[in-house]
């Protein structure tokens, strides 16, 4: 049989019968038995050993160094939307087709976020690790109505939190190069979102160039108080910078889904103005279900275009 390699954690535990389906179509396959995140060399060990045709891939770093490894790879299949773990440019010189999943996680990370956004607002996380503590705190919180969101980022996901949001009374600012118009938001400049905005929230892709996207200069043009949000990707934030300001006041609070090392050990765990979730933004049932059916399909319809499977 053709071989297989599922490289993201989780796969099949939520719906089993895709498994069934790579079996159906001549495919063997292997899971990842770490149950989390492979690091570069443990993913490159198991491609060198399997030597797949294909990849179900999560976030792990699939590198020149490592795609080299993969003698028959014929296609990455990506369970989720973010590229900048896949080397694309190796990818493409290797022949290797990259697909991803870009619809299934967005109504699962604007829920997500929208979570974010309330519980940062009602500061609902402290008191919930008061009553744990044994105490009764009840922090005076803020409403959402009447606040002004600034999304940056206003693609499929950004684009679903607008309609989140529009029932709750507040005023939402977008900022995004590749959109025109929108009947959901105002289209701003980023330095009106930044001076304007109460709650920031990001729904970019990273890259190079958006390598520490928001830093201290840009936090510095933030509105003062303001909460930032961010359930898109790790390396968006300067998290330096972020806790700087935030131990300073300048920033109200923050939640982060996302971070540059995960998992996450850093000192913005120690403020309590600070809402941290260890990168759940489409790890939800339902969405997850769905991601993993088009990852398969993806993979499948690859596989047949290059003759590895009928």
């Amino acid at each position: 049989m053709t071989e297989i390699l599922i490289t993201t954690s989780s796969f099949g535990k939520q719906d089993s019968s895709l498994l069934q389906i790579l079996s159906e179509n001549g495919l063997s396959y292997k899971l990842n038995s770490y149950a989390r995140k492979l690091t570069e060399s443990e993913v490159s060990d198991l491609i060198e050993q399997h030597q797949p045709v294909g990849m179900i891939a999560g976030v792990e770093p699939l590198t020149r160094k490592v795609l080299e490894k993969a003698k028959n790879l014929k296609v990455i299949s990506r369970a989720g939307i973010g590229m900048d773990s896949v080397d694309l440019q190796a990818a493409k010189d290797l022949g290797i087709a990259v697909t991803n999943t870009p619809d299934a996680p967005t109504i699962p990370v604007a829920e997500l976020t929208l979570g974010m956004i309330l519980s940062l607002l009602r500061r609902i996380h402290i008191s919930d690790a008061s009553i744990r503590r044994g105490e009764w705190v009840r922090p005076m919180g803020n409403l959402l109505q009447g606040k002004t969101v600034g999304l940056i980022g206003c693609g499929r996901i950004g684009s679903c939190l607008a309609g989140l949001l529009s029932s709750f009374g507040c005023i939402i600012l977008g900022h995004d190069p590749f959109i025109n118009k929108s009947d959901k938001f105002s289209l701003v400049s980023l330095g009106k979102i930044l001076s304007d905005a109460d709650i920031m929230s990001l729904h970019i892709p990273y890259n190079k160039e958006n390598h520490h996207f928001i830093n201290a200069k840009r936090i510095q043009g933030m509105k003062k108080g303001a909460l930032l949000i961010n359930a898109a990707r790790g390396g968006l934030v300067d998290e330096d910078a972020l806790y700087n300001a935030l131990c300073s006041g300048h920033l109200g609070g923050a939640a982060l889904d996302c971070f540059e090392q995960e998992p996450y050990t850093g000192k913005l765990k120690d403020l309590d103005n600070v809402l941290l979730t260890a990168h759940i933004g489409s790890y939800a049932q339902e969405g997850r279900v769905m991601m993993e059916k088009q990852a398969v399909e993806n993979l499948l319809r690859e596989l047949k275009k290059v003759g590895c499977i009928k």
